[in-house]
C-alpha cells in the first residue's frame, strides 16, 4: 500500500458519510445540486457531443488523438442517488487518454424520482445506438452503482438474445444491493466512505416496485452464465468488496471468465484518486482490457480475491 493511498484514505474519515443512514442521505439529496459539468481534463483529451434519448442527456467524449476504434458505455456510480461528480469526469479522461476509445455516458435519471425499470429502456437504447456506430470493439463499464448497472445491461443483451459487449470493466461495483454478506460486518469498520443503512435505502428506492434482491437491482444473485468477460477493481478496504468476491466465484462456477484485481489498503472506487500509483496501476489495466490486448484478453485467469 502506498503512502499516498493511505493519507487520501486518513483524510476521507474526516468527511461525513451520507450513506450512514437514509436520514444522513435524504439529508445529503436534498443538498446536492445537478450533474458537474464537463471538465477541463476532459476536453483537453476529447471533444464532447451531448444528445437526448427522451428526457436523458447522454455525453460523448471523442478522443482528440486518432480513436482505437473501441467504444465504451460508461454508468457513473452515486448510490443511484447523486449524479455525475467531476471526480467521474476526471477519470474517465483517464481512461481515454490510456484506451484511445470513444465513451458514452448517458445520464440517467436517480432515485428516489427515478427507478430501475425507467433506465432499462434507456440503457437498451444507448446500446443500439453504439452498435449503430459499428465499433470494433464496445466494452459496458462502471464504478460503484453504474458497475451494477453495466452489468444488468449485460445481463439484458444475453437475455434479448442481442450481440453481446466484449468486456465488462467494473469499478468497485455494488453488485447486492441488500448487503447481507456476513463477511460485510468484518469490512465495514475499515471503509472510510461507505455506511450500509444508506446504501440499503438507496437500493429499495431504486428497485422501485421490485423487491431489493431481484437480479436487476441485485445482479449478483442471477443467473451469471453466458456473460462477456468480467474485470473488476476493487479495495480491501471497501465493504462492497465481499459481494465483488462473490461476483468473480459466480461467473467462474458459471462458467465465465472473471478477474478481480484487489489492492490493498484501497477505498471505494479508488481509482477516482490518480494521485495515488494504486489508481494507476488499475487505470492502466482498464484501458488495456478496453483496448483488447492480447495479454488481457486472450486467456482465462482465475478471479484474484
Amino acid at each position: 500500500m502506498s503512502l499516498s493511498m493511505a493519507a487520501t484514505r486518513a483524510l476521507l474519515r474526516f468527511r461525513a458519510r451520507s450513506t450512514e443512514t437514509e436520514d444522513s442521505l435524504v439529508r445529503s439529496i436534498a443538498r446536492q445540486g445537478s450533474a458537474a459539468p464537463v471538465t477541463r481534463a476532459v476536453c483537453r483529451v476529447a471533444t464532447v457531443e451531448e444528445a437526448r434519448i427522451g428526457e436523458v442527456r447522454v455525453v460523448t467524449l471523442r478522443p482528440r488523438r486518432p480513436a482505437s476504434g473501441v467504444h465504451v458505455v460508461y454508468l457513473h456510480g452515486g448510490a443511484y442517488v447523486h449524479p455525475v461528480l467531476s471526480t467521474h469526469w476526471t477519470l474517465l479522461a483517464g481512461l481515454v487518454r490510456a484506451s484511445g476509445a470513444v465513451v458514452t455516458v448517458p445520464l440517467y435519471g436517480l432515485a428516489p424520482a427515478h427507478d430501475v425499470d425507467e433506465v432499462l429502456p434507456l440503457l437498451d437504447a444507448v446500446l443500439d445506438e453504439v452498435r449503430r456506430a459499428s465499433p470494433s470493439r464496445i466494452v459496458l463499464a462502471g464504478d460503484s452503482a453504474g458497475g451494477a448497472l453495466a452489468l444488468v445491461a449485460a445481463m439484458r443483451e444475453r437475455d434479448a438474445g442481442r450481440p453481446a459487449p466484449d468486456a465488462l470493466v467494473l469499478f468497485s461495483p455494488w453488485v447486492d444491493a441488500l448487503l447481507d454478506s456476513p463477511a460485510i460486518d468484518e469490512v465495514a469498520p475499515l471503509d472510510p466512505m461507505l455506511g450500509r443503512d444508506g446504501l440499503v435505502a438507496a437500493g429499495r428506492w431504486w428497485a422501485g416496485d421490485r423487491d431489493a434482491a431481484d437480479p436487476t437491482v441485485s445482479p449478483v444473485r442471477g443467473d451469471l452464465s453466458g456473460l462477456p468477460p468480467v474485470f473488476a477493481y476493487a479495495g480491501d478496504r471497501d465493504l462492497l468488496t465481499p459481494d465483488v468476491k462473490r461476483l468473480a466465484r459466480g461467473l467462474v462456477a458459471a462458467g465465465g471468465r472473471a478477474e478481480l484485481r484487489m489492492y490493498r489498503g484501497a477505498f471505494h472506487v479508488f481509482v477516482g484518486a490518480p494521485w495515488t500509483p494504486e489508481a494507476r496501476r488499475a487505470l492502466r489495466h482498464a484501458a488495456s482490457v478496453i483496448r483488447g490486448d492480447a495479454a488481457t484478453t486472450s486467456r482465462a485467469t482465475p478471479p484474484r480475491a
